[in-house]
């Protein structure tokens, strides 16, 4: 089993592994394979405030951002509406 986050923010039991990761006090969202968080993740940070997301749009329903790294063209859009 595994925990999501869903679009209020709050984690449930999912049979399926989230699609998306991110990071609950930066409060962004990202592809798992994503560079800066797999090296964050092996210098041993990020691994407790790590979160899974279903699709993208439960993660921006949920008040997250896109990663510049991984997701720079949903990230380049998320920045003209800031």
């Amino acid at each position: 089993m595994y925990t999501l986050t869903g679009p209020d923010g709050k984690p449930y039991p999912s049979p399926v592994p989230g699609a998306l990761g991110g990071h609950r006090r930066g409060r962004l969202y990202g592809r798992l394979d994503c560079p800066s968080a797999l090296r964050t993740i092996a210098r041993g940070g990020y691994v407790t405030d790590r979160v899974f997301f279903a699709d993208e749009d439960t993660a921006i329903a949920a008040g997250y951002r896109p990663c510049a790294v991984c997701l720079p063209e949903p990230y380049a859009q998320w920045r003209t509406t800031q």
